[in-house]
C-alpha cells in the first residue's frame, strides 16, 4: 500500500463528500437554489468514484480508515467554512481518530 497515494485519495474523497453534503445541506436547510443540489450530487458521485482508486482492495478496511480522515476533515470544514473553532476535545478526538487510521491501515506491517 502506498501511503502517499492513499492519503491523497482520502483528501480528495473528503473534499468531495464534505462539499457534496454541504451543498445539499445548504439547498435543503437554507432553501438554496436548486443548482446547489445538483452540484452536491455531482460532488458526492465524484467522492464515491475517487474512493475506488485506493490501492488496497479491502473495501471495509479502507473505508473504515477513511472515517477517521473524514472526521478530521469535517472539523476543519466547520472551522474554515462555518467559523466554528474546534475545542480541545475536538482536537484530542481527531488525534485519536488519526491514530486509529494509522493502526488500521499500517499496524500489521509495523507491529506484526
Amino acid at each position: 500500500m502506498d501511503p502517499a497515494k492513499t492519503f491523497a485519495i482520502y483528501v480528495v474523497a473528503a473534499l468531495g463528500e464534505l462539499g457534496g453534503t454541504y451543498c445539499c445541506w445548504r439547498w435543503l436547510r437554507d432553501h438554496g437554489p436548486w443548482p446547489l443540489a445538483l452540484l452536491g450530487l455531482a460532488a458526492l458521485l465524484g467522492y464515491a468514484a475517487v474512493q475506488t482508486l485506493q490501492p488496497d482492495a479491502r473495501y471495509g478496511r479502507v473505508y473504515a480508515a477513511y472515517a477517521g480522515v473524514f472526521l478530521v476533515g469535517a472539523m476543519l470544514w466547520g472551522w474554515l467554512i462555518d467559523g466554528k473553532t474546534p475545542d480541545r476535545f475536538d482536537v484530542i478526538g481527531a488525534a485519536v481518530a488519526l491514530i486509529g487510521v494509522v493502526i488500521v491501515l499500517y499496524g500489521r506491517n509495523v507491529f506484526a
